[in-house]
């Protein structure tokens, strides 16, 4: 786009961690609702059927990152910080659940009256989750964050 439109894509930049950080925040925020909304219980009856240790601390510890790092990175606070748990529970996620069900997200199994069946889901939204996480953590959380705005003042 660059060549094309010389100056937009550096004026526009800015943006970018704004975008990454809604689709992050949103995604983490919402998956730690609904396992709270399901009850913690069955988030750790699922992490022992899987052989996690500690399931218990390991199923309220998840659902607390999901939640709060999950609106972390909404508003920009500690992005940094916030993003290496994260990346954590991605590649346990990746390694222990969806790995065995290769890459692919969404596998259409059949179509029918009662509409689309899908199989279960590949790895390939965990890694698009990291790829917006390394991102984050290599740009930054942007002039409209928490972060920057702390980065602002101190350089005042």
């Amino acid at each position: 786009m660059r060549f094309l439109f010389p100056g937009i894509a550096d004026s526009h930049a800015r943006w970018a961690p704004l975008l990454l950080r809604l689709m992050v925040g949103f995604g983490f925020l919402s998956h730690g609702l609904a396992k709270l909304a399901r009850g913690p219980d069955n988030f750790t009856h699922i992490l022992g059927a899987l052989g996690v240790p500690f399931a218990a601390l390991f199923s309220w510890a998840t659902i607390l990152l999901e939640i709060f790092g999950g609106a972390a990175f909404l508003v920009g606070a500690l992005v940094t910080l916030v993003s290496i748990p994260s990346l954590v529970v991605l590649l346990v996620a990746i390694f222990t659940v969806h790995l065995p069900n290769g890459f692919s997200s969404i596998k259409l199994q059949s179509v029918d009256a009662m509409g689309a069946h899908f199989g279960q889901p590949g790895y390939e939204t965990d890694l698009l989750y990291i790829a917006c996480i390394l991102a984050l953590m290599l740009c930054g959380a942007g002039p409209w964050s928490v972060d920057g705005m702390i980065a602002r003042r101190i350089r005042k």
